[in-house]
């Protein structure tokens, strides 16, 4: 997870413009700490020869340089033209998603690696809906189906991704199922905030919807309490129709 995340940062060039000769340091620093946060889930950790080989790969990567140009993509054809936020996504990001998907499954193993595979996978989420298509195209979209049918739509495809986790993970902790219960709400619900909230500050004088840290933070602890979470995405869907109708009429 945190290779990927290295790969993916975008902050390099401005790293060695503002540090100089130090700006391997900088993300020497920043590796050593996200080592530490893992730890630091662990009170009963001793040192062992793999975790410091781990250690020794993550702070690593401060030789590892991010790759600027882009992999060869592919095109995604199979998924519906209703879900373009996921296909033009994916076309775009396809190696980071393989990537993020196969960490995914392979969370399934232990609760709480589960807990934060997904976790990790919020990032990737949050940016799929982040822009706003023209007016034109979203009256020709909203003309052919309600928010609801695209809510349910997206709702379908999402939980179709996540099938294979649930499924292994109920395969190998039945007796836990009670985390994986969870695992549902919680990512279900941050899903519905995210997409009811680009149509309820949707304007097509904006080309996104800017999803900042202080949105995610926010959404991040409604989906854990859930019903914080429903009550907003009930208001959102309220608020989104009433914007949809303004572009689209009844």
């Amino acid at each position: 997870m945190v290779l990927v995340f290295h790969i993916n940062r975008k902050d390099i060039p401005f790293l060695k413009k503002t540090f100089i000769s130090n700006w391997r340091l900088i993300v020497f620093l920043e590796s050593a700490f996200i080592y530490t946060l893992f730890l630091m889930a662990n009170i009963n950790y001793k040192i062992e020869k793999f975790g410091l080989l781990a250690f020794l790969a993550i702070i690593s990567l401060c030789f590892l340089q991010p790759r600027f140009k882009p992999f060869p993509t592919l095109q995604w054809n199979f998924i519906s033209n209703d879900l373009f936020e996921w296909k033009s996504y994916l076309r775009k990001n396809t190696w980071m998603f393989i990537v993020t998907y196969i960490i995914l499954v392979a969370s399934a193993y232990h609760h709480a690696s589960l807990i934060l595979g997904g976790v990790f996978l919020l990032d990737f989420l949050s940016h799929i809906y982040e822009n706003n298509e023209n007016k034109e195209m979203l009256e020709v979209y909203f003309k052919k189906m309600s928010f609801k049918d695209k809510i349910y739509k997206n709702f379908r495809f999402f939980n179709a991704l996540l099938l294979p986790t649930y499924i292994l993970f109920l395969i190998l902790n039945f007796n836990e199922s009670l985390y994986l219960l969870y695992y549902i709400f919680f990512m279900n619900c941050y899903f519905l905030l995210i997409i009811t909230r680009k149509y309820r500050l949707y304007h097509h004088h904006e080309k996104a919807n800017y999803f900042s840290i202080a949105v995610f933070i926010e959404y991040f602890v409604y989906s854990m309490l859930i019903i914080p979470a429903l009550i907003m995405i009930r208001l959102n869907i309220k608020e989104a129709e009433q914007n949809i109708r303004n572009y689209v009429g009844n």
